[in-house]
């Protein structure tokens, strides 16, 4: 880094000029107009050019014929009669799970929880089983938590709470969307 080159700021949307440069510290002059200060291992080395290469892909007829492809992506139909199959229920209570859970800590036990509901989900999506009901109880709520995390991480998927008569608070039901281009 030497003065005049234009920087960013790793952790905050500024970028700017560099100014004068201590030890620790460099002063630049930000877009904006404002002049701050930030240590070296905040800051980055902006580069102006761009090389044809990284701008324009060399082999563009490869990636139209690919994008063609996924356009002509073949429609898997499930038929009405799959759709009211009833849901695969998995039950995440750790008793279910292990033999014996004494002596895990509350990180084991989640971890447990969440590979066997990631190993479920993606079973059921494999099988192209439409909908998963998973138990996971109420508690302090933290498996609710961390699987809706899982299931925003999937495509095609619709979580909501589940039957509220036949499993009270304790259970999500995920909707696996089937009919989808591959």
């Amino acid at each position: 880094m030497k003065v005049g080159d234009r920087v960013s700021v790793l952790d905050d949307v500024i970028s700017g000029i560099v100014l004068e440069i201590g030890i620790k510290r460099v002063l630049i002059s930000t877009d904006e107009g404002f002049e701050m200060k930030f240590d070296t291992t905040e800051l980055v080395v902006m580069s102006d050019e761009i090389s044809k290469r990284e701008f324009v892909p060399q082999n563009m007829s490869q990636i139209l014929s690919e994008k063609e492809e996924k356009k002509r992506g073949k429609l898997t139909i499930v038929k009405a009669k799959d759709r009211m199959q009833p849901p695969m229920e998995v039950d995440l209570h750790i008793h279910q799970l292990v033999s014996k859970s004494k002596g895990m800590s509350n990180y084991d036990m989640l971890s447990i929880q969440i590979d066997t509901a990631k190993r479920q989900l993606d079973f059921a999506i494999k099988k192209k089983i439409q909908r998963v009901v998973f138990i996971h109880g109420i508690g302090a709520g933290v498996l609710r938590a961390e699987l809706e995390y899982l299931f925003r991480q999937y495509e095609h998927l619709q979580y909501s709470d589940a039957n509220f008569q036949k499993y009270g608070r304790g259970a999500t039901e995920v909707y696996v969307f089937q009919n989808k281009k591959k």
